[in-house]
């Protein structure tokens, strides 16, 4: 890959821009967009090296008070082309992938192509993170989610590996073991795993414990619900050690670690599956060791990632019954005509709205160094609330019709429902 910043960027995107897939599905000319934006992206990433770094929006113009919400045209330009994959690929697609449980290998290969990963690893690793990709995270999340939250959640879990290790690992192990996420053949799958099958768990309490013993860690607890949790070669495991709550990357296939799957009433297509620790070892260098690491931060960088899945699922949520309610007719009139049916789909909009403008807000504030945890918790409040409302609310809107699989709106349905349990699994 080339070694500078501009030569990176267009080796990724002349990548996708190489493909056959957009042509069949009509996304050929925002690639090109998007191949053009990322010459310029590049050489904006080599400028901010030289010294004055233009911070990814929303731009905090005073920490306190107001952000900018402008995108740049580098995002607006992903945006539309991601979100154009999402509607044309995606959606498509997810009904299959929800009954097999699984996503099709095509769809990975697709995925790969767009080089998503890459927003998850530095630039001395060869990928295209800065400092401040927080937001272009959730925007990826965001646009992906409109297509079909499972298959979302499931095509992120290979940034989400990358954003872990980059932004928890020691440059020592962000050495070792980002570059991999760059290739031009995928990396080995590596999931989070955090969620436990306990009652009222609580993430920054995890079951699961580390126990040192010599040059390795005994690891012991159950997971469940892990993303792609069968197919991964490695894990990202949250555990309590002696010193508090760590993270470890685990060799799925080491003696000790048993996996089967585990159906869920959503998230069906991300292959959710139980894990079992008991006294598995994992090499002492194989915890995570950022000098700056901090567990708390790395839940919420977790939940701003849900959120960001929950806004577009319900931005697509809130498309699709403006739709049907203005092609619907009953009693010689739209139903939109109806105050009743109205009022439910602008309550809608105005909550999308508010999730949106919360998650940008935490977003910003990360990037700006600041403290976020207080934003990114009343974010995923907000979210878990509001998404689960807005996926009953859709059904409600098409009667009948949204109680079969005929329609989208009973999978996004069951998956909305899932933003308020899942914890860790995705990372921003």
């Amino acid at each position: 890959m080339p070694s500078t910043v501009q030569g990176r960027a267009l080796a990724v995107l002349n990548r996708v821009a190489q493909a056959d897939w957009p042509d069949r599905l009509k996304l050929r000319q925002p690639l090109e967009k998007l191949v053009y934006a990322g010459s310029r992206a590049g050489f904006r990433l080599a400028a901010e090296r030289g010294g004055k770094q233009q911070s990814a929006t929303p731009r905090l113009s005073d920490p306190a008070t107001l952000f900018d919400l402008s995108l740049t045209d580098e995002q607006q330009m992903l945006v539309d082309m991601l979100g154009g994959f999402a509607r044309e690929v995606l959606r498509p697609a997810a009904e299959g992938a929800d009954a097999r449980g699984s996503v099709p290998a095509e769809l990975l290969n697709q995925a790969h192509e767009l080089g998503l990963s890459h927003y998850g690893v530095g630039e001395e690793q060869g990928g295209l993170a800065g400092g401040r990709t927080t937001l272009t995270n959730a925007l990826i999340a965001e646009a992906l989610g409109q297509g079909d939250l499972s298959l979302a959640a499931a095509l992120l879990v290979p940034l989400s590996a990358a954003n872990c290790l980059r932004r928890w690992g020691s440059a020592e192990q962000r050495a070792r073991w980002l570059p991999a996420f760059v290739e031009a053949e995928p990396a080995p799958l590596t999931a989070i795993a955090v969620n436990e099958p306990v009652a009222l768990f609580d993430p920054l309490k995890p079951a699961t414990r580390a126990r040192r013993k010599g040059k390795h860690y005994l690891l012991s607890g159950e997971k469940c619900l892990v993303l792609r949790g069968l197919e991964a070669s490695r894990l990202i495991v949250a555990a309590q050690a002696e010193d508090g709550p760590a993270l470890f990357l685990v060799d799925a296939a080491a003696k000790g670690v048993s996996r089967h799957a585990e159906p869920a009433m959503g998230l069906r297509a991300g292959g959710t599956a139980r894990i079992r620790f008991k006294a598995a070892r994992v090499p002492v260098e194989q915890r995570l060791a950022s000098e700056d690491f901090d567990y708390q931060s790395f839940l919420d960088y977790a939940a701003l990632a849900w959120c960001g899945l929950a806004v577009g699922t319900g931005q697509a949520a809130l498309d699709y019954v403006t739709g049907y309610c203005n092609e619907r007719v009953a009693f010689g009139e739209p139903i939109s005509h109806r105050q009743g049916v109205a009022f439910m789909v602008a309550d809608i909009a105005v909550e999308l709205d508010a999730m949106r403008l919360m998650v940008w807000r935490a977003c910003a504030r990360a990037e700006a160094g600041l403290p976020f945890h207080r934003e990114a918790y009343l974010a995923r409040l907000l979210c878990a609330e509001k998404a689960m409302k807005i996926g009953s609310d859709a059904v409600q809107l098409l009667g009948g019709h949204g109680f079969t699989q005929e329609h989208p709106v009973e999978r996004w349905y069951r998956d909305l429902r899932g933003v308020a349990i899942m914890a860790g699994g995705l990372h921003l």
